[in-house]
């Protein structure tokens, strides 16, 4: 089982910018997370540019937005985030697709990625990571090439929504 998954939001960078922040730590598999991978704003995002791109680099390239995104494509999903999340993580798909990314964490070192530059405004930091078994470290590597423990993450963004009740 994988001990360590890295998560990285491709944001407006360039495909350079963006090359340089995986290869920088070394990364060796970037499972895109994203429900539709392309971007309207960052064609360098698109499917088939993105894994031309981690070819090139020596890195993969694997489509888990089916199973892990956070806006699934049938009808039925509420609009509140925290809601669908909720119904997405219940879903045999999801965990399936927990299973797979974990298998290839396991033989390899490996990234989520989807478009959001913030881990805690996205479903990477919201719904995937709190999903993963305990023992699991998650690193979000942050624009400026800093990586930002996951564990360090939840606990700011718990103590800063007062919906939620205290940590014990």
């Amino acid at each position: 089982m994988a001990r360590a998954i890295f998560t990285i939001g491709h944001s407006n960078h360039s495909i350079r910018r963006f090359m340089a922040l995986v290869s920088m730590h070394g990364i060796q598999l970037v499972c895109d997370v994203r429900s539709t991978p392309y971007s309207r704003f960052n064609p360098q995002f698109n499917r088939e540019s993105l894994e031309k791109a981690l070819r090139e680099g020596g890195i993969a390239y694997v489509d888990l937005g089916h199973a892990l995104g956070g806006k699934p494509r049938e009808p039925g999903y509420p609009a509140d985030d925290a809601a669908r999340f909720a119904l997405i993580a219940a879903s045999d798909r999801f965990r399936a697709g927990l299973e797979r990314l974990l298998a290839e964490a396991g033989t390899r070192r490996t990234a989520i990625m989807c478009a959001e530059k913030d881990p805690a405004r996205c479903h990477r930091g919201l719904l995937i990571c709190p999903n993963l078994p305990e023992g699991v470290a998650v690193w979000h590597i942050l624009a400026d090439g800093s990586l930002r423990d996951h564990g360090d993450l939840a606990l700011e963004m718990h103590r800063g929504d007062p919906r939620q009740p205290p940590l014990l």
